[in-house]
């Protein structure tokens, strides 16, 4: 037997009990085995044999595998008689012994062992379910164990509780707390998360977009019916104190060049609503925070104080808190109240989830069913988290000043706020609500409700009854866009659940109720808007909305009197408690352009804490379309506004979008293999994921410096437009949006070509003065590093997409669109990827050097780059070089020199500065972002798409402001306003107009 054979037997047989004998060819003459201790070689001595006897035995006869031929002699097999003590001494110890070889893993230690070899897989390892279902508890407990090696072990508890358990009120109740403590939850969330696709985004969980295909369908609802979205997770804050020191207070965040401020004529009144842009205290135009829209409460003739409420987005709520404390100077925090003990508990009233260290300290014993919490009689019940759920209930939402007599407060997710867009929105909200009724109430009776008291003011019965007429005065008008743009009505509204209809329906237009109407009534709110003591309410007292908040009637308690009336189907009476106040917020449709003048345009329903499934079930019956954070998108797109964050490239949040923004797109595209991705250097594309503005406005700031007063560019070297030694220049002052409405209508009118500026003029504005040079000059002095809203529309095929390049183009390009409308345009030369030829070159290098042989796992590495560059410097060949700029007006040719230049610093720089190299991506630093292709950029697309209005590619995105005057001093008359577009993924430039929305 050879010495493999003999060690693979040996180790097969030393588990073996020492009781086992082999025979030989010794005790044998034939050469059988009797393979056990019942044999004629049964022995006492052999009971004491163990694997040392077996190697002696086989060492002296050797050992035979497989079966022996011939006749076994049945009587040299088969012993006459047997002892049967010994006999079942020897079965007892085999039997053992073979229980101890079946306990006893393996030394791998893997459940895997026990199967034989052609029953085991790879993915038994990671996926448990393969094995057969007697090892698969032996498999996740060996699977846990190795998870949790080196931690320290808990006691696992027993999961008891079925699903029908776990889906009772009380712990779903108590789940759902438990999920909130982390990202606020809206109060139709629920809604949401069977409907559409939920996103953590700004510290809530908000649906982005519905599961079913409904894109065309939600534009036809913005278009012809109604859409509806859930505004509740937009910030309030509230000031209150002194009309003047609030203005004082509150200049300093706006500025008249923007817009409207808080300080606006018809806002203050409390008649309409406004939206400005809000700044860092006194640094206009330089560090903006973003927009905001606030609301005056209206004039109180019995106090002089007055209320404002401002709604900001989540992502600058901090930011604005915090200078409205240095403006307002309220620094003393108010501690809150003492929690009470309402119907539906607030969030300091909210007993949370049971955590594991705020489990009873009794022990838990895994099997056992655990004390469900609720049960003992002391324990009081789970409440529903109304409001902010992340908040502690220490945290203070007020603060005051000791300077003067302003209090701010913070009444985030204290209102609800829906969102209905398109021209039949108001006859979706006519349908719905209905105004209060029964408004005798006996004057000696007291309630603890808030309408029986408000019942008694004859001026707001009276004031009740005006808000009503004008209610109903909605129903004659045609399109919601008739409405001035911002009016607010004050309602106080029953329950709308009472008049809930059985099946859905579609809410159209009443032509009968449209007929009824008085003309003159009718004509006079669509011209003059709402009166302005029709905007007061009792939805700004805290005391009211607390109270319909605490007494509103559950849908438990709603569904058991439906049960019992008589007539099935017909209406419940109406219940003190049912009474709520509401405003109603008119919303401007599209005011920028000459397009489409209005379209978008729809209300605003805002709504006490706790009623909001109480109007959102009632609002979907009427047939509106339901949209998430996509639709907003696509409405401020079609808008033509900018969508914040977004397109706030200047602001702390649109910095901080970008660069999510960047990372996401850059992870999507490591995703992808090399060859199945775009490579963007051959593209031209240096930055695919993000846009470099700061570069932009700098390098355009050079290259009409270089200009001079000629106005034509002279030829620049590449050490001007390119930093060869890949150190960026640091920048003078930080780039910002051009926001003044001034600027922004002589840039709108300029940018028209000559046909199409006979468009009237808005009334009160100075005419404009001519383009020239002397005029372009004074702007760009005076608004320097400044980027220009612009919205750009293809004119025949193309569809421009994020991050699309606007560019100039060149005096021929003009004449051919000239030629042929239809022209598609010209075409970028594919670029050199000089990144991937210094890594082949280094490959070859290597082969070709014996002493230095190339290995596999070098190659291609940026280490490997960066060695080759530094070692030697081979001349670069003819072909490599770049494409150079054919703008008549800009020479960047790049020459052989300085195309060395760049290729031994991109390959010197590329370990440093980019110590992951990602195949077809510009490492830092970026060359000339503006003269890198045959055609100079002037700015990028932050948002585009194919129109459904218009039926072509539009697309929205900045431009320096710089260019564009350079840009349009360059063109003809009647044809100002032509640029480029070219996507990132294509090499084809096509023609499109450019407009300044103003």
């Amino acid at each position: 037997m050879s010495g493999a054979k003999d060690r693979m037997r040996h180790k097969k047989m030393r588990n073996q009990p020492s009781n086992m004998t082999y025979s030989s060819s010794q005790e044998f003459p034939n050469g059988e085995g009797s393979g056990g201790s019942a044999g004629q070689g049964y022995s006492r001595s052999q009971h004491t044999k163990g694997p040392s006897g077996y190697g002696q035995l086989q060492q002296a006869s050797g050992w035979v595998r497989g079966r022996q031929d011939g006749p076994v002699p049945r009587d040299e097999v088969l012993p006459k008689y047997i002892t049967a003590s010994m006999f079942a001494k020897a079965r007892a110890a085999e039997v053992n012994s073979m229980l101890k070889a079946v306990s006893k893993t393996t030394g791998s230690s893997h459940v895997f062992g026990a199967l034989p070899k052609h029953m085991r897989r790879r993915a038994m390892s990671h996926n448990t379910k393969r094995l057969p279902r007697r090892l698969r508890e032996l498999a996740d407990r060996m699977l846990e164990k190795s998870h949790h090696a080196g931690q320290k072990e808990k006691k696992e508890q027993s999961k008891t509780k079925s699903r029908r358990a776990r889906r009772r009120h009380g712990n779903l109740l108590l789940e759902f707390n438990r999920r909130q403590r982390k990202n606020k939850w809206l109060e139709t969330h629920i809604w949401h998360a069977k409907r559409f696709h939920m996103l953590k985004k700004w510290g809530y969980c908000l649906g982005e977009r519905p599961t079913y295909k409904c894109y065309r369908a939600s534009y036809r609802a913005m278009s012809s019916g109604c859409l509806l979205q859930d505004m509740s997770y937009y910030c309030c804050l509230g000031l209150w104190g002194p009309e003047e020191q609030l203005m004082s207070a509150l200049s300093r965040l706006t500025s008249k060049d923007t817009g409207p401020t808080f300080a606006a004529v018809l806002c203050v009144s409390g008649q309409r609503e406004g939206n400005t842009l809000l700044y860092k205290a006194d640094q206009y135009p330089h560090q903006p925070m973003g927009p905001a829209q606030f609301l005056w409460r209206p004039r109180n003739a019995e106090s002089s104080l007055r209320q404002l409420w401002i709604w900001v987005h989540p992502t600058i709520k901090q930011e604005l808190l915090s200078e409205l404390q240095v403006v307002c100077q309220c620094f003393e925090a108010v501690s809150p109240p003492p929690s009470e003990t309402p119907v539906e508990a607030g969030p300091s009233d909210q007993p949370s989830a049971p955590a594991s260290s705020d489990l009873k300290s009794e022990p838990q014993h895994p099997g056992k069913k655990r004390k469900r919490e609720g049960d003992g009689k002391e324990d009081k019940p789970a409440k529903k988290i109304l409001g902010d759920g992340t908040r502690s209930p220490m945290t203070p939402v007020s603060w005051r000043s000791a300077e003067n007599d302003i209090v701010i407060n913070d009444l985030s997710m204290e209102i609800v706020r829906y969102r209905l867009i398109g021209p039949l929105s108001h006859a979706v909200l006519t349908e719905t609500l209905l105004p209060a009724t029964n408004t005798e109430i006996d004057i000696e009776s007291t309630s603890s409700f808030w309408w029986p008291q408000h019942c008694k003011n004859k001026d707001s019965m009276s004031l009740h009854k005006q808000q009503a007429d004008v209610f109903q005065l909605l129903k004659g008008v045609n399109s919601t866009s008739e409405l001035p743009a911002g009016c607010v009505l004050g309602l106080t509204v029953d329950d709308p659940r009472l008049t809930l209809p059985k099946k859905r329906v579609t809410a159209a237009l009443d032509l009968q109720a449209a007929q009824d109407v008085d003309e003159e009534r009718r004509r006079d709110l669509t011209l003059r808007g709402v009166p302005a003591p029709c905007a007061q309410t009792a939805l700004w007292d805290q005391d009211v909305r607390d109270n319909v908040t605490n007494n509103r009637v559950l849908e438990q308690e709603m569904n058991k009197m439906k049960r019992e009336l008589l007539v099935p189907g017909s209406r419940l009476p109406v219940f003190p408690q049912s009474r709520v106040p509401i405003l109603l917020v008119h919303q401007a449709g599209k005011q920028q352009g000459e397009e489409r003048r209005g379209w978008g345009s729809g209300w605003d329903l805002l709504l006490p804490k706790g009623w909001g499934m109480a109007f959102w079930v009632p609002l979907v019956y009427r047939g509106v379309r339901v949209g998430g954070l996509q639709m907003s998108l696509k409405h401020s797109q079609n808008k033509c506004l900018p969508h914040f964050p977004h397109e706030f490239p200047d602001c702390p949040a649109g910095v901080r979008f970008q660069e999510e923004q960047e990372v996401e797109l850059l992870n999507k595209f490591k995703r992808r293999p090399p060859a199945k991705r775009t490579n963007y250097i051959k593209h031209g594309c240096l930055a695919p994921f993000r846009c470099p503005w700061q570069r932009l406005t700098e390098e355009w700031e050079k290259i009409v410096k270089q200009d001079g007063e000629e106005g034509k560019l002279q030829s620049a070297e590449m050490e001007g437009v390119i930093s060869q030694s890949g150190e960026d220049t640091p920048p003078t002052s930080a780039f910002t949006v051009l926001r003044s409405r001034k600027v922004l209508r002589q840039l709108s009118v300029w940018s028209k070509p000559s046909s199409a500026r006979n468009s009237r003029v808005p009334r009160g504005c100075l005419p404009t003065p001519l383009l020239n040079t002397a005029s372009a000059m004074e702007l760009q002095a005076q608004w320097r590093h400044c980027l220009v809203w612009v919205r750009v529309c293809v004119l025949g095929k193309g569809l421009p997409t994020l991050h699309t390049m606007l560019c100039v183009p060149t005096a021929e390009d003009l004449q051919q669109l000239r030629k042929d409308p239809r022209s598609i345009g010209p075409k970028e030369p594919r670029h050199k990827d000089h990144l991937q030829h210094l890594l082949k070159r280094r490959s070859k290098r290597h082969k070709a050097s014996p002493q230095f042989p190339a290995s596999k796992k070098d190659e291609g590495t940026p280490a490997a780059v960066n060695k080759d560059s530094s070692s030697s410097s081979a001349p670069k060949d003819n072909q490599d070089s770049v494409v150079t700029s054919t703008h008549p007006n800009l020479s960047t040719s790049i020459s052989k020199g300085a195309e060395s230049a760049v290729e031994s610093s991109s390959a010197t720089d590329l370990s440093d500065s980019c110590k992951e190299y990602v195949r077809g991506l510009w490492p830092e630093p970026l060359p000339s972002v503006s003269s890198h292709c045959s055609r100079v950029t002037l700015g990028w697309v932050t948002q585009g798409d194919f129109s459904l209005a218009t039926g072509n590619g539009e697309a929205l995105g900045f431009v320096s402001l710089t260019g564009l005057l350079h840009m349009l001093l360059s063109q003809p008359a009647d044809q100002r306003g032509s640029v480029l577009v070219r996507n990132p993924t294509s090499l084809q430039y096509r023609y499109a107009r450019l407009h300044v929305e103003a």
